[in-house]
C-alpha cells in the first residue's frame, strides 16, 4: 500500500512536471494551437503525438498483463463501441477546451501554480461533474 502510494505521487508529480515544460499549463499555447485559421502553433502536436505513441505501447504491454507492475489488479476498459454518449462528451469537451484553454489535467496543475482562471476552471469543471452525476442518478430511477 505504501509503495503504491508512493508511486502514484511519483507518477502525478513527472506527469505535473511534463505538463508545464510542454507548456499545456498556458492557455495562450493551447488556444494558438487550437486557432487553424490564425496564429495557428502546432508544438502541441508533437506533445499529443509523444502522448499517443507511449499510451499505445503502454496498453499493447497491459493488455498482456493481469497484474499492475506493483502486484495490483489490473483493471482495462472494456467500453469500445462510439456511442451517443461518448461523442457528445466529447464535443463538450473540445468546447471547454477551445473556451478555456484548459484541460483536466493542466487546470489542476495551474491551479496549483496559482492561477487565477484555472481556479475558475476547476470549479465550473467540478460543478459539471457534479450535475453530470446528479443528471445519471435521475435517468436510472426513471
Amino acid at each position: 500500500m505504501y509503495l503504491s502510494r508512493i508511486s502514484e505521487f511519483v507518477a502525478g508529480l513527472l506527469f505535473g512536471i511534463g505538463l508545464m515544460v510542454a507548456g499545456m499549463t498556458d492557455p495562450g499555447k493551447v488556444l494558438g494551437f487550437l486557432d487553424l485559421a490564425g496564429a495557428w502553433d502546432p508544438s502541441l502536436a508533437f506533445v499529443m503525438g509523444g502522448a499517443i505513441l507511449i499510451g499505445f505501447f503502454a496498453f499493447m504491454i497491459a493488455k498482456k498483463r493481469t497484474l499492475t507492475f506493483l502486484g495490483g489488479a489490473l483493471h482495462l476498459p472494456k467500453a469500445t463501441a462510439i456511442d451517443r454518449r461518448l461523442v457528445v462528451g466529447g464535443l463538450l469537451f473540445g468546447v471547454g477546451w477551445g473556451l478555456a484553454g484548459f484541460c483536466p489535467g493542466p487546470a489542476l496543475v495551474s491551479m496549483a501554480m496559482g492561477q487565477p482562471k484555472a481556479l475558475v476552471f476547476v470549479a465550473a469543471m467540478l460543478a459539471g461533474m457534479k450535475m453530470f452525476e446528479v443528471l445519471e442518478r435521475r435517468t436510472a430511477t426513471v
